[in-house]
């Protein structure tokens, strides 16, 4: 039997289990991919998430395999400026930085440290049963015994839907585009990310390393088109973005409807609870979720200092993190209408702003 077991090898199913590994807890992490390889877009870790990586001894592995962000803009189609914040002050308060970094290189960071023998791939759940302990039964076949569970196994969660019940996942009417291209960008937007935005449409990119650029694009469904090419559905956009699109090969591209999980009223039971997405899952529209999920598994740790009893430590948990996990559903929500004009400001503050106010590690 499994002491603990983790559900899903994502980032924050990974930096949970660096958090137990540093506790000395026994667990196993499974995993439903065959591998983890260079798949998926790019990723922008926050101050926050930078902050709890430097407590993991990783920030300057994870900073030297990305780039570092000093600002975030919002501006017009036409690159014309509507919004920056410079975070500057906050690095030097917090003594931690933005970082854009491809999404299979954090996870390999952070694989690679707690160790591949404890990430059981190819393992897909397909059910979960509460006994005495808590059975688990896979797609391949492999069953397992575990007292302690963590659900990390994303917003389309078997755990929260099989033993919570609970999740109305919410069609947010929004096509992206997410793109990975070797592009020769300007310097000035070196180490600046920035998202543009049109009328019911989107478009943000930053530079991650060498000439590697993460992309994305995003437009409401109602005035999506299907042209030929993406590029022609942001028709009227500066050229340089246009050419981004162009420029980059049709397998590099990952395409998704918006989804979000609507908060529900309870993320534990009995030796059980969700973190991230399957907990609170937000749109990436302010490029938290992830980040979210980083400052899910450090509560868990530092909970654990003070306490062994799994389910006061899950209670408390949900008490620390639900307000702040609202915080983000209701902005990304309304940020995602922002390019309509509909909400140009979330609560009397500039996007960028919000992000500034909310990114930093006040937990």
């Amino acid at each position: 039997m499994n002491p603990i077991s983790i559900i899903g090898a994502g980032i924050g199913g990974l930096t949970l289990a660096n958090i137990l590994k540093r506790h000395n807890l026994d667990f196993n992490l499974y995993e439903s991919a065959q591998e983890i390889k260079p798949a998926g877009s790019g990723i922008m870790m926050a101050i926050n998430a930078m902050q709890i990586f430097d407590t993991l001894g990783l920030k300057e592995q994870i900073e030297r395999a990305g780039n570092k962000i000093h600002s975030v803009s919002v501006t017009d189609q036409q690159l014309k400026n509507i919004s920056t914040t410079n975070v500057l002050a906050l690095e030097q308060k917090y003594n931690s930085c933005n970082v854009a970094i491809h999404r299979a290189d954090l996870q390999r960071i952070l694989a690679e440290n707690i160790g591949f023998e404890r990430i059981n791939l190819q393992h897909a759940l397909t059910e979960i049963k509460k006994e005495e302990n808590y059975r688990l039964r896979f797609e391949n076949g492999n069953e397992i015994e575990s007292r302690i569970v963590f659900g990390a196994d994303g917003i389309h969660s078997k755990i929260r839907t099989q033993i919570l019940q609970t999740g109305k996942i919410r069609d947010t009417r929004q096509i992206c585009w997410r793109g990975l291209v070797e592009f020769d960008l300007p310097e000035k937007y070196y180490q600046e990310a920035l998202e543009a935005w049109g009328k019911g449409k989107r478009f943000g990119f930053v530079k991650m390393t060498g000439q590697k650029i993460y992309w994305y694009a995003v437009i409401n469904k109602r005035l999506h088109k299907r042209y030929q090419s993406i590029a022609e559905n942001f028709h009227g956009f500066h050229p340089m973005m246009i050419d981004m699109i162009n420029a980059t090969l049709p397998e590099n591209i990952i395409m998704n409807t918006l989804t979000d999980l609507s908060p529900i009223p309870k993320w534990y039971a009995d030796n059980l609870c969700l973190i991230g997405d399957a907990a609170h899952a937000t749109t990436p529209n302010l490029g938290q979720g992830a980040c979210q999920s980083v400052e899910d598994a450090y509560i868990i740790g530092k909970l654990l200092e003070r306490s062994d009893d799994f389910n006061r430590i899950f209670e408390d948990f949900q008490k620390i993190r639900r307000k702040k996990s609202i915080m983000w559903w209701i902005p990304a929500g309304e940020s995602g209408n922002s390019p309509n004009g509909k909400k140009q400001r979330l609560y009397g503050i500039s996007s960028c702003e919000w992000y500034r106010n909310i990114s930093t590690g006040n937990w």
